[in-house]
């Protein structure tokens, strides 16, 4: 019942309200019909809505994607171990393989191709951070591969608001995200 479902909603008392809402980086449609009707009326009812981070924002995309890169004269080949550096290499070879396999038919009628999906994915993964290759071969299975086209749950809220014509904002900065992650040492990763 959707009455029974914790809304990971909380309401901050004030006049008007303001709720904090807790969502999750995956595509919406795998938790949509999880989420409460409370915490859908209070995004309705909201007229501003602040994200983590801005992902509508070229700057944002753009700082996530440069923060996840090595020291410039760096490779990933470098920084890994031998044998950890060759299995991910047969690993991300195994995977655009499979790539084709585990398409939908709806993404190859978007126009959508394995090797330009691997890319967008995958791409310069040698110039990657350990902890950033880490979280991108985490996304590299068949079920996300899937899944891809369809937006994250923030992407997605973030897309209604405007839709609505809501004002919308962020409440951090990409160094803030990339920062904490880019200082774990190798064993943390």
């Amino acid at each position: 019942q959707q009455s029974e479902l914790n809304s990971f909603l909380w309401t901050i008392k004030r006049d008007p309200p303001s709720y904090f809402f807790g969502t999750i980086h995956v595509p919406y449609t795998r938790v949509w019909d999880f989420i409460p009707d409370n915490s859908k009326k209070a995004f309705q009812q909201s007229h501003i809505v602040y994200f983590e981070l801005d992902l509508t924002d070229p700057y944002t995309i753009s700082a996530l994607t440069s923060c996840q890169l090595l020291p410039q004269g760096e490779n990933l080949q470098d920084v890994l171990p031998r044998d950890i550096y060759r299995r991910l290499k047969r690993h991300l070879e195994y995977v655009k393989l499979m790539m084709p396999s585990w398409m939908t038919p709806d993404q190859r009628g978007k126009g959508l191709y394995a090797d330009y999906l691997f890319n967008a994915i995958a791409g310069n993964w040698e110039r990657k951070r350990p902890v950033w290759v880490m979280l991108m071969v985490n996304s590299l299975t068949e079920v996300d591969i899937k899944s891809r086209g369809v937006p994250v749950l923030d992407l997605y809220l973030v897309q209604e608001a405007e839709r609505l014509r809501k004002q919308t904002g962020a409440v951090e900065k990409v160094e803030e995200q990339c920062h904490p992650l880019n200082g774990l040492n190798f064993s943390q990763v």
